[in-house]
């Protein structure tokens, strides 16, 4: 008993600091479910950056492909993310069981995370970006004006008899990274500056 109640006094302790520092770089936290007022149709058009990993080891990269919505209940809102296999955060995706999805206001940073990849160097060190964490042991950048937190709860890895029509057949025929692997997160956590 003491130890589950030295456990549960951690995990409070953990949780109250994560929320104080995201209150101290600006954050609020937003309820996606009822505060969301981007439009989910062109949130994923806006270049917004995928990090996934923990305190030892991350990596992100610039996603122009995603959905918001449910899935499995009305009160589970998930975002869906797409992310092929000769990606270098493909790897990352497969090991982590979270991710964030985040926002910028600064263009550069989508240009740079979309042009480089972490296995040549990294990324948030050549943007002067700085990593914290969720309450939950996320990465994000401290830079970002939006962060979504999400624990995966299915991912799809698609092939090529699935597909219905040519579309998918006509984009993957010269896409050297491999078909996108489908990761559906629910959201955990959001916070908005």
């Amino acid at each position: 008993m003491k130890k589950f109640l030295f456990l549960v006094v951690m995990l409070a302790m953990f949780a109250t600091h994560g929320a104080v520092a995201q209150d101290q770089e600006g954050y609020k936290r937003v309820n996606l479910q009822d505060e969301f007022a981007d439009n989910a149709f062109t949130f994923f058009t806006q270049a917004p950056i995928l990090l996934s990993g923990d305190k030892t080891a991350s990596n992100a990269m610039t996603i122009g492909w995603g959905s918001m919505g449910n899935y499995l209940g009305y009160k589970r809102p998930t975002v869906t993310v797409y992310v092929a296999p000769g990606r270098y955060t493909y790897q990352f995706m497969e090991r982590y069981p979270r991710f964030t999805i985040m926002e910028f206001d600064n263009p550069d940073v989508a240009r740079y995370m979309g042009s480089h990849s972490g296995r040549d160097g990294d990324k948030a060190a050549a943007l002067g970006l700085h990593v914290a964490y969720t309450p939950s042991g996320t990465p994000y950048y401290t830079e970002a004006k939006t962060v979504i937190e999400c624990e995966i709860i299915t991912s799809f890895h698609q092939d090529e008899s699935n597909f219905r029509n040519e579309t998918p057949r006509n984009f993957y025929k010269n896409f050297e990274a491999g078909i996108h692997a489908i990761y559906i997160g629910e959201v955990i956590g959001a916070w908005k500056k």
